[in-house]
């Protein structure tokens, strides 16, 4: 077991063991998810463009142009304001 302590700007540093567990280095990203039990999940957030190049292409799906898609993106946020 691992113990870390909150300063008071309500900053903690990831005990080594940790951080080599989950094999987090400087910059990365994390999650703290809180779950029912009231526990908190840490996750570790460090995809690169490289892990996740072409997870999203389907050969059945329609390619858009960057214009289109931010036409889209465009069109969605007006609708959340509302």
């Amino acid at each position: 077991m691992s113990l870390a302590t909150m300063t008071s700007k309500g900053q903690v540093t990831i005990p080594k063991s940790i951080r080599e567990s989950l094999h987090l280095h400087t910059g990365d990203r994390i999650e703290i998810i809180v779950i029912s039990s009231g526990e908190a999940v840490l996750l570790p957030i460090t995809k690169k463009v490289d892990d996740v190049y072409g997870k999203l292409w389907r050969a059945d799906r329609k390619c858009f142009s960057t214009d289109e898609m931010d036409d889209g993106i465009r069109r969605r946020m007006r609708g959340r304001s509302r």
